[in-house]
């Protein structure tokens, strides 16, 4: 592998964007990188391309996903309900249980070669968290990690209320990544109801909103969100 290191990332925002439509647009970059790499190993290094990278932010319209490690028993409702709800169901390629996607939550897809970063996996959740808190420390909010779990916490060290308030779950080849984080800002917390959060049944799901007794500008969050992550990471922001 050349020693470029390209810390350029290109920042997408989709907008609202259809769930199937979001995980195609990453996989098709994914691929395009994954193979370049590929096709990379196969050249001297003078020869050799710089791989690109992304960030991904959307929102997307009520949905449920299922990770390769989560059960079915943790989606509570069946296929007529979840019409009733206007939400769709997915099992995906990503780690991790169940989780919810819906208006007012800030989801997050950076597609990163870890390669021009750091190549460890578990640096880069926990930067990913790390971020979160950050933003989170900028609406006066202490926020943490509970040990053994991934993602966002408040109330994490007494843990007499713990609730999480942003999901993380990723999928890494050839220190790739895709899929990412899910940080409830506005988010319709009834909607969590209807699942295991992640697997987990003893503790609660919350917002910025709910947290802060009144509807946020997810615009705001989300500049200050990106400056955390863009810092974490060392990267060069590229928008379009």
């Amino acid at each position: 592998m050349n020693n470029i290191l390209n810390k350029k990332v290109k920042l997408l925002d989709l907008g609202t964007i259809d769930y199937q439509k979001a995980w195609d647009y990453q996989t098709q970059i994914f691929d395009e990188i994954v193979n370049l790499k590929i096709e990379n190993r196969k050249l001297g290094e003078e020869e050799q391309k710089i791989t690109s990278n992304y960030l991904l932010l959307c929102e997307h319209p009520h949905v449920y996903t299922l990770g390769k490690s989560g059960s079915p028993d943790h989606l509570l409702i069946n296929e007529q309900q979840l019409e009733e709800k206007n939400a769709t169901f997915y099992k995906i390629n990503r780690g991790g249980d169940i989780t919810y996607h819906g208006p007012g939550q800030i989801v997050g897809y950076p597609i990163l070669d870890l390669d021009n970063f750091f190549t460890d996996i578990h640096k880069y959740l926990r930067f990913l968290e790390e971020a979160v808190i950050k933003t989170l420390a900028e609406y006066n909010i202490e926020a943490g990690r509970i040990e053994g779990l991934t993602g966002v916490w408040i109330d994490y060290i007494e843990k007499k209320n713990p609730r999480k308030i942003c999901a993380l779950g990723v999928k890494s080849s050839r220190w790739v990544t895709m899929h990412g984080f899910a940080f409830n800002v506005n988010a319709d917390l009834d909607y969590f109801s209807n699942i295991v959060p992640c697997g987990i049944d003893d503790k609660a799901v919350t917002s910025l909103e709910k947290e802060l007794g009144e509807k946020q500008n997810i615009d705001e969050v989300k500049s200050k969100l990106i400056k955390h992550i863009a810092k974490l990471f060392e990267m060069e922001l590229e928008t379009t």
